[in-house]
């Protein structure tokens, strides 16, 4: 990789905007965990469920945007915090079914809108033909970056980079 100053038009200006990005998504996670007392992540999950209806890990995911992997370790936080809770679906005993409690709601009441749900809003404002152009030039960026095949997890999961550290290896003892 070179470091050679930047010549090519547009290099700086995107390398801008992803620096306004990052920092506005991070400042609102460090605000949604002083404020909610939970991660951005799990927040995101809870202003899905927001509405008092239940749903399934497939759902869930769909409506996070993300794998069915990802939102069922947030759910399992969430479950160990009491902030939702799950039990056998009615309609179909194999599967889950999540709804927020009680004390999930008074934690969304007071909690700021999730990091995700604003770059969702932003993404939601541009016009279709820039969407489309951004999301192609995004993904065009992940595979030049070598990102394309690995797994998108949710953003702001505090547990994802603590669950892919490699676990130290005990040291052989001399005899």
């Amino acid at each position: 990789m070179s470091l050679a100053p930047v010549t090519r038009p547009g290099v700086s200006a995107s390398v801008d905007a992803f620096r306004r990005i990052l920092r506005a998504l991070r400042l609102a996670a460090r605000r949604t965990h002083a404020t909610a007392g939970i991660s951005a992540a799990q927040l995101f999950v809870l202003q899905v469920l927001g509405d008092g209806a239940d749903a399934s890990l497939t759902q869930i995911a769909a409506r996070t945007m993300t794998d069915r992997t990802s939102v069922a370790a947030v759910v399992e936080r969430l479950v160990d915090a009491g902030l939702v809770s799950r039990a056998p679906s009615a309609e179909d005993r194999r599967r889950a079914s999540i709804r927020i409690t009680a004390r999930g709601r008074s934690v969304l009441r007071r909690a700021p809108v999730s990091p995700t749900a604003l770059l969702v809003a932003g993404l939601e404002g541009l016009e279709h033909r820039k969407l489309a152009s951004l999301a192609d030039g995004l993904a065009a960026l992940t595979a030049g970056m070598g990102l394309s095949e690995q797994r998108a997890g949710m953003l702001f999961d505090e547990a994802e980079g603590a669950m892919r550290r490699p676990t130290p290896r005990p040291r052989a003892t001399r005899r």
